[in-house]
């Protein structure tokens, strides 16, 4: 891509961590538990705000669940130049094995709208892949 002007989308990355939680696991009842943590980076030159999540959900079984929300844990985070927000939330799969990826509905300070993608992250139940 060849632009002399930097776009929002670029300025903002989406960092995610994840981990297995085993003690609000059931697995014979076919409830895995994971956590992720997601960071965001705001590289720009101007504050950048999240207004609103979008997230696909895929299990191992191919079963799909779509999630929009306001914000983020209740809040849409307003991210200085050169700042970043992180939060921690969750997601239960009927499988050992999932997908996630979404997006950001974002706003910058001087009012361009812009999506922030979040590509797609595995979670694994750490047993599950020998």
């Amino acid at each position: 891509m060849t632009s002399t002007e930097n776009s929002d989308e670029s300025n903002v990355q989406v960092e995610v961590e994840t981990q297995y939680l085993p003690d609000q696991s059931d697995p014979q009842g076919q409830r895995f538990a994971f956590a992720y943590t997601i960071t965001i980076r705001n590289g720009g030159e101007e504050a950048v705000r999240l207004l609103n999540r979008h997230w696909i959900i895929t299990d191992g079984d191919n079963q799909v669940q779509e999630v929009h929300g306001e914000g983020v844990v209740g809040k849409q985070p307003l991210i200085e130049p050169g700042e970043s927000f992180s939060y921690t939330s969750g997601a239960v799969l009927d499988t050992a094995v999932g997908t996630m990826e979404g997006s950001y509905e974002m706003i910058s300070a001087s009012g361009r709208p812009f999506i922030a993608p979040i590509e797609v992250f595995s979670l694994v139940q750490p047993s599950a892949l020998h």
